[in-house]
């Protein structure tokens, strides 16, 4: 298993010593970048890590096409993105208990890798939402799923590449990719399904 930790503005600093990936908080909605992104990355790069950046598909009371393609291009333009880094949809309830459907998520997935076919792109959410009976199993290249308990050993039977296992200090996560290497290659694919 490999290490790492995914931040957003609220970590302006942290530790990359001895991790092998990091996720960085690009944008939400379409119009919210992450203020530290930039330097989030540049700390990531530095240590050799695998970056990711990932958008927070903000709900709304109609979430129509127009608005998840709309909130797909705002993240592909402003995440910062190279060759080999991963992009990610963090689909969950707002602080409202909002979320933006299933279909919704596909859909985002969708447009994103059509935006970015060179990239990966892969879907985080927690194990509650996941588990929903309305939900889907759609995920782009990979699940990175949410469950507080032991690091690599999530309760679901889904196939998963990454697991946020803490937030204490910072969300934590392992991979499940022999090596920095071998992560780094299967990032590196550039692919043409879907």
């Amino acid at each position: 298993m490999l290490n790492g930790v995914d931040v957003s503005s609220h970590n302006p600093s942290y530790e990359a010593k001895g991790l092998d990936f990091v996720f960085v908080k690009a944008t939400e909605g379409t119009s919210y970048t992450n203020p530290e992104r930039a330097e989030q990355v540049k700390v990531a790069r530095r240590h050799g890590c695998v970056v990711g950046h990932y958008h927070y598909l903000r709900p709304g009371r109609a979430l129509r096409p127009a608005r998840i393609t709309a909130q797909a291009k705002y993240f592909v333009k402003h995440c910062g993105a190279r060759e080999g880094d991963i992009l990610a949809l963090d689909w969950e309830k707002d602080p409202k208990g909002r979320r933006a459907t299933s279909s919704q998520k596909d859909e985002f997935l969708h447009k994103v890798k059509q935006l970015r076919p060179g990239h990966r792109v892969i879907l985080y959410t927690n194990r509650d939402l996941w588990s929903d009976p309305g939900t889907g199993d759609y995920t782009g290249d990979g699940l990175w799923i949410a469950d507080y308990r032991k690091a690599g050993d999530p309760k679901i039977d889904h196939e998963w590449l990454f697991h946020q296992y803490t937030s204490e200090p910072l969300d934590k996560n392992v991979g499940k990719f022999p090596s920095r290497a071998a992560l780094k290659q299967w990032a590196a694919v550039h692919h043409d399904d879907d």
